[in-house]
């Protein structure tokens, strides 16, 4: 890696941005989407340990948000 390029992140890490930037995420959280589904953020092993790039966190964090709205009425309409 060069100077100036992001790190990846370790789980409490990349909890912690994602709570910071977007919405109130734990550990506990990615760990378990990790182990029991396919819909979360993308991350390489190094060892034992999850390392996740902002990127990847950037994009699926971004993906969880619905369309604006004005009222819950809407939100059937949007779907």
């Amino acid at each position: 890696m060069t100077s100036g390029t992001m790190r990846d992140m370790t789980r409490a890490e990349a909890a912690e941005y994602i709570s910071n930037a977007y919405f109130p995420c734990s550990p506990k959280t990615l760990a378990k989407i990790a182990c029991q589904g396919n819909d979360g953020p993308p991350f390489r092993k190094v060892g034992s340990c999850p390392l996740y790039p902002q990127s990847g966190l950037d994009e699926w964090a971004c993906a969880k948000f619905g369309p604006l709205v004005r009222s819950t009425s809407e939100l059937s309409e949007a779907a």
